[in-house]
């Protein structure tokens, strides 16, 4: 029975009383009810890209007289009212629902209706003017839908969120690898003295290692521009117009400045979730050398009076409870904690991915939020690392040097002017006498003075090779 504060919308399944505040309708209550898992909703940039979508069908089956010109109006400007922030409290559905996605587009399709409804003047939920089926959802499916919002909301998230960081990082460590070139630190292998390095070329190493990773994800990301939108159900097209597929990559490319293109074979687009493990992939990898970095940085930082300390991380927020005065490396331990959880989203993204079965993966939801979720919550992560950490980094010159000059590893210059077994056992007597290596070398006349000193040349020996 409906009252001043509810409704009653109907479906295939029976009658439900919907509050009349709400712009979803009865299958987004029905979603609702059925999974109360998680308390995640879909994230912003995911509907984005459904709405997206949406306004992109509606323009052109408006265009090929597929929908009326007045519905296809209206819901345009209920999308573009959406994406401008209105109403984003009604996509309500958990992350973890029906498969392929069908709650959460049934979301999308009944809050645009009833919203386009109000801008003709009528009710929400009078569905026979505007059907989130029958006019919101022509000649679409969730089936071609999802897909094509996953691809859509990664190209987002990487074009607002990852690529700026990442590029942000770089110019960054390119900036330090300038600054702190002419300092000499002792190089490190399995944690041991290893032979003298430039700390600037350290900071330039991990430059190449983003640049290169910026590279890849780019590459990864080109399939993403390829849209199975148009297959339908299935992939064949049913109730889709002739030339809807090419006219919706058209208009999507237009709002999104991205080269989106339609599949040369739909179903195939639709069918495999290739492209999105390619991206993970690639996330990945960039996120096992990023905890390789922010490890390393809290390696050079550790002390203040114990460790290295070779570098200065900036302290900016204080580090204990109980021990005043401490300062912790809170930036590079939590970059290492979103790889990890990034890490884990690939695993369950390549799960998901093989699940697929015949002409539909029902895993889709789960890949959505998982990669979309891993692209933003990776670009904002480097993006606070690098304004909260990289760029305030100082060097301790004194503290470099002493550990440059005091390496065993020294004497690996050693080697083609006295043999690898006498340098062994040089190295061997100046840790069991604490007597310099220099100086046992000219005791037992094995090199003149003025050579020994041209071999032992820090800036010559931790000089990269043009």
């Amino acid at each position: 029975m409906t009252t001043s504060t509810s409704r009653i919308e109907k479906d295939s399944m029976g009658e439900k009383e919907i509050p009349s505040a709400a712009y979803y309708g009865i299958q987004t209550l029905r979603a609702v009810e059925n999974f109360p898992i998680s308390g995640l909703k879909p994230l912003p940039t995911y509907v984005d890209a459904c709405l997206l979508i949406k306004k992109a069908a509606a323009i052109a089956n408006g265009e090929l007289n597929c929908i009326p010109t007045e519905l296809s109006q209206a819901i345009v400007t209920a999308t573009d009212e959406i994406l401008k922030g209105k109403l984003r409290d009604q996509f309500i559905v958990d992350v973890y629902q029906a498969g392929a996605g069908t709650s959460h587009h049934m979301n999308v399709n009944e809050v645009l209706a009833n919203r386009a409804l109000e801008l003709l003047g009528d009710e929400k939920g009078n569905y026979k003017r505007v059907s989130p089926n029958d006019h919101v959802n022509y000649g679409q499916s969730t089936n071609d839908v999802i897909p094509t919002a996953i691809r859509i909301g990664g190209l987002l998230a990487l074009e607002h969120t990852l690529y700026p960081s990442l590029a942000g990082a770089i110019a960054t460590l390119q900036t330090k690898a300038t600054e702190f070139q002419d300092i000499v630190r002792s190089g490190r292998t399995h944690m041991q003295d290893a032979v003298p390095i430039r700390l600037g070329e350290s900071f330039r190493a991990w430059e190449v290692i983003l640049t290169d990773h910026l590279r890849r994800l780019r590459t990864a990301a080109q399939d993403l521009c390829v849209l199975g939108l148009g297959g339908s159900a299935t992939g064949t097209g049913l109730n889709t117009h002739p030339q809807y597929r090419h006219r919706v990559a058209e208009l999507l490319a237009g709002f999104t400045g991205q080269p989106l293109t339609s599949a040369p074979h739909l179903m195939a687009a639709m069918q495999s979730m290739a492209p999105f493990v390619a991206v993970s992939s690639a996330l990945r990898n960039l996120a096992q050398d990023l905890v390789k970095i922010s490890h390393d940085l809290r390696l050079l930082d550790s002390g203040p009076k114990t460790g290295l300390k070779e570098i200065q991380l900036p302290p900016v927020q204080p580090g204990s409870s109980i021990m005043p005065g401490k300062y912790n490396p809170v930036m590079a331990e939590m970059t290492s904690m979103v790889c990890f959880q990034v890490m884990g989203y690939d695993q369950a993204i390549a799960c998901a991915a093989q699940a697929g079965q015949l002409e539909l993966n029902v895993m889709m939801p789960l890949i959505a939020y998982d990669l979309i979720h891993s692209i933003e919550i990776l670009g904002n992560t480097i993006r606070a690392l690098d304004q909260r950490c990289l760029a305030g980094i100082t060097a301790r010159p004194d503290r470099c040097r002493d550990f440059a000059e005091g390496s065993l590893a020294l004497v690996t210059a050693l080697n083609t002017h006295i043999g690898y077994l006498n340098a062994a056992a040089i190295a061997k007597e100046s840790l069991e006498t604490g007597k310099s290596m220099r100086q046992l070398v000219l005791e037992k006349n094995l090199m003149p003075d003025d050579k020994l000193n041209e071999v032992l040349d820090l800036e010559k020996m931790s000089k990269i090779p043009e």
